[in-house]
């Protein structure tokens, strides 16, 4: 029903929404003389805020047509490699003859597009060959596609692991830290051929019991039936999906912003000042940000409930219990991060991150304790959030160097980084990001010290 009123009252603002566009363009007009004035900046400036507060916003394109290699343009082309029900792998083709480091990057399955990750991407395109997980809006895909458990988001994850072959690298951002370190924990059990070289894990919940958050705090609380009766709904009739039970977009965008009410308030209070006083510039970066932040999907209610339960509840990954369900035999298989022995591990935390606070992705070096210990390595990036791991400043200056560092330092077969984009972000030795204040060691003795106070065994 909930789903119903949200499309309900989105119907009854389309009169507004129209007329405030029109009201907008009228006002932003260089015919118009008014558009000059301070009146008819301050009319254009409200009708687009009602315009865009009314908006429903569709999902984005990368748009990435193009990188910087060695100082020179390079044209890149996005290709479907393999279409799936719920996931198109994507790769982002580069018009060049370097041999450059393979990498799957693994975009959450949390409310928005992976072109959330476009940053990502962008950032690394000049030193890899990169492929991108694109989920599909569980409102789009019919019933008759099946339905979709964080077992079948494991399942996708193995079978792209071994198309792409054994010279791959894989990079899970946020919520995908769980299936990516299960998924490469199967195939190390089974002795895969194609388990990657190595593994990053930025910013994610693997071990929610290290440190709380406030999304971590409402998933202990509350049972699984309440998750089941208050965020689960159906999807109306004149979708594609009609009748899937979901977790709607829009109920995940307004936890989001709910959680830094005070922060998206200020920020658009000063889009509306810059759009008052003709700042453009500023006005477009907000309208950037925003287009995207705004721009949701419904996640598969199957998905949802198990990671919810598997993630936060029983903490089954941690404790050793976690079970993945073969979809050919149909039998329940152990998930064993110990038996990883073969491919190197990074972890990535931001001390401001209050999705997944300090602690809860350094956990995977805990239970993957047969990776030789040179083959692991983290990075504890000082004064920055959850968003700014995998995009902006801090994560193109600071953080994709040591990721791309790391990377082929397990991947010798590669071509060597142009001496020119090491001028602009410069190379990082491994034993300097491993011998810092905040590597592995340290990390570890934090979490030993923490753990009598924070861990809270999960009765089943």
């Amino acid at each position: 029903m909930l789903y119903h009123l949200y499309e309900f009252q989105h119907a009854m603002m389309t009169p507004l929404r129209f007329q405030a566009e029109l009201t907008r363009n009228a006002f932003q007009n260089p015919w118009n003389p008014l558009s000059y004035t301070q009146a008819g900046r301050t009319m254009a400036a409200s009708a687009e805020m009602i315009e865009r507060s009314t908006r429903r916003f569709g999902r984005p394109d990368f748009g990435l047509h193009e990188t910087q290699i060695d100082g020179r343009k390079v044209e890149v082309l996005e290709k479907t490699i393999v279409e799936k029900p719920f996931c198109r792998l994507l790769n982002f083709q580069r018009r060049t003859k370097r041999h450059d480091p393979t990498v799957l990057l693994v975009a959450p399955m949390s409310g928005h597009y992976a072109s959330l990750l476009r940053g990502t991407v962008a950032a690394l395109l000049p030193h890899h060959n990169v492929y991108i997980t694109d989920w599909e809006d569980a409102r789009q895909v019919p019933l008759t596609d099946g339905k979709f458990s964080l077992d079948t988001y494991i399942t996708y994850l193995r079978e792209f692991l071994s198309l792409l072959g054994p010279q791959t690298h894989i990079i899970g951002v946020c919520q995908p830290v769980v299936p990516v370190l299960a998924a490469v924990s199967l195939m190390a059990s089974e002795d895969d051929p194609n388990q990657p070289l190595s593994m990053t894990l930025m910013g994610g919940p693997i071990d929610t019991r290290v440190s709380k958050t406030e999304v971590t705090e409402l998933a202990e609380t509350r049972p699984l039936s309440w998750f089941e009766q208050s965020v689960v709904h159906d999807v109306p009739f004149y979708y594609p999906g009609a009748h899937r039970r979901v977790y709607p977009g829009f109920l995940q965008l307004g936890g989001f912003m709910s959680m830094n009410l005070d922060r998206h308030v200020g920020s658009f209070m000063q889009f509306y000042q810059h759009l008052v006083q003709g700042d453009g510039d500023n006005a477009e970066a907000h309208r950037k940000f925003y287009d995207e932040y705004l721009s949701v999907m419904d996640i598969p209610a199957e998905f949802y409930l198990q990671t919810v339960e598997t993630v936060f509840q029983r903490h089954l990954l941690p404790r050793g219990a976690m079970k993945w369900r073969d979809p050919l035999t149909d039998q329940l298989v152990d998930v064993r991060p110990q038996d990883i022995r073969k491919t190197a591990l990074l972890t990535i935390e931001g001390e401001l991150d209050d999705i997944s606070a300090r602690g809860q992705t350094t956990a995977a070096h805990e239970i993957c304790y047969s990776i030789p210990q040179r083959m692991q390595y983290h990075r504890f990036q000082p004064e920055c959030g959850h968003y700014g791991i995998f995009n902006g400043r801090r994560w193109r200056n600071e953080i994709m160097p040591r990721v791309r560092h790391f990377i082929r330092e397990f991947d010798s077969g590669v071509d060597p980084v142009p001496k020119k984009d090491l001028e602009k972000i410069p190379d990082l030795s491994a034993s300097r990001y491993n011998r810092d204040r905040h590597g592995i060691v340290a990390v570890r003795r934090w979490i030993k010290e923490h753990r009598a106070e924070n861990y809270k065994e999960t009765i089943d």
